[in-house]
């Protein structure tokens, strides 16, 4: 089943079970989807495109989650976190730090680095496989601990 019936499925459900903040995410969800496909010109997006737009919908929603916290906003970081964990119900399960580790090591060894200089190198090499399923600040300081 692709993310667009998923998500089409889950808002029918919504809809019916009367829950107007699921319903509401999922809306801006699917529209989403629907303009990066519209801007590739493309009639389906494939799954790592899919990924790709999960996660910056994601990304913009921790990023308001942050802001409404320093501003002091209780109401809207209630309606942040909510949104967050349904964006974060279509994400793939995400790696164990362990996981990570072993992840970078093989990453690490695949591109022959060897200091901090080839950080670059392994990050460029390893988030492809991490897409979506671990945080990039994480991903990167595991990078620079392993290479020091």
């Amino acid at each position: 089943m692709s993310l667009l019936d998923r998500l089409n499925n889950d808002m029918k459900q919504a809809m019916k079970s009367k829950e107007k903040e699921k319903l509401s995410v999922l809306r801006m969800l699917k529209a989403a989807l629907q303009n990066e496909a519209i801007k590739l010109g493309k009639s389906a997006l494939s799954e790592d495109e899919e990924l790709t737009v999960l996660s910056r919908e994601l990304k913009q929603r921790k990023d308001s989650l942050h802001e409404f916290e320093n501003a002091g906003r209780s109401d809207l970081v209630e309606k942040a976190k909510t949104e967050i964990e349904i964006v974060q119900s279509y994400m793939p399960k995400p790696l164990t730090e362990e996981e990570l580790r072993e992840l970078i090591a093989e990453t690490i060894k695949e591109v022959g680095a060897s200091s901090k200089a080839d950080m670059g190198k392994v990050m460029s090499a390893i988030m492809p496989k991490v897409k979506g399923k671990a945080d990039g600040s994480l991903v990167n300081q595991l990078v620079r601990q392993q290479l020091s």
